[in-house]
């Protein structure tokens, strides 16, 4: 989406960005979020934005239990 600004307002905007360790077009996204939120106009099938980074760590898978007995009898 091509989209026009001031040359200052861009760069506002992307210092601002910068400041917040976003990128110009998150912090774009973040600032429209909110102002639909703020006027009551953000879709509620709108997902919530992508968190960036590394994903979290996973809890170790717990190891099945051995089998029993009777799973070597029935093949």
């Amino acid at each position: 989406m091509l989209l026009r600004l001031d040359p200052a307002v861009h760069d506002a905007l992307a210092r601002w960005a910068s400041d917040e360790l976003r990128s110009a077009n998150a912090q774009i996204e973040f600032l429209l979020r909110r102002a639909l939120a703020e006027a009551g106009r953000l879709p509620g099938a709108a997902r919530p934005i992508a968190r960036r980074g590394r994903p979290p760590k996973q809890p170790p898978k717990e190891p099945e239990p051995p089998p029993g007995p009777d799973a070597l009898d029935n093949p």
